[in-house]
């Protein structure tokens, strides 16, 4: 679901009304439960919000109802006609985001070598994305700097057999 904000959805600053905000959450979730129940939803409560960062006039706002990349019936297709040596996983949050992709991998492809970029994945509660670090590490993820994949031919000779 995406949206664009507009002047009417905005305060004096031009920021999006956080009313309007959790109202296009609420939407979003309640199509993500409905195509899973295939019944009437209704929001019952919201336990806790926070604005962290404003959305301004002009965003655009993408409400997504997965977080896992593997729950699009095409992603499986594509990624068997890739068929690739390695995958470079990087994002936000480690935790819900990044935790399906590679966790997704592990499951359909544990043949395919999965580096995990640790300076570039950030965790929204720091123990989780800990926690699943050395669980990934112990799962024969490699866990590596920016560094490390940026510098020239590293990635190759990470891919030749040992």
């Amino acid at each position: 679901m995406a949206e664009v904000v507009l002047p009417n959805d905005a305060n004096p600053l031009g920021n999006l009304l956080g009313g309007r905000l959790m109202h296009l959450i609420d939407i979003a979730g309640a199509l993500a439960a409905h195509r899973h129940s295939h019944s009437h939803v209704v929001t019952a409560s919201i336990d806790h919000i926070d604005f962290r960062r404003p959305v301004h006039i002009g965003d655009l706002l993408i409400l997504k109802r997965h977080f896992d990349v593997f729950s699009n019936p095409n992603t499986d297709t594509v990624v068997r006609a890739l068929d690739p040596e390695a995958v470079v996983v990087y994002g936000l949050p480690l935790e819900i985001c990044v935790r399906h992709v590679v966790e997704g991998w592990l499951a359909r492809r544990p043949h395919t070598r999965l580096f995990v970029v640790t300076d570039a994945v950030k965790a929204v509660r720091y123990e989780m994305g800990e926690h699943a670090l050395r669980d990934w590490g112990d799962e024969g993820v490699r866990l590596v700097k920016a560094e490390e994949i940026v510098s020239e031919g590293t990635l190759g000779t990470w891919l030749e057999p040992a």
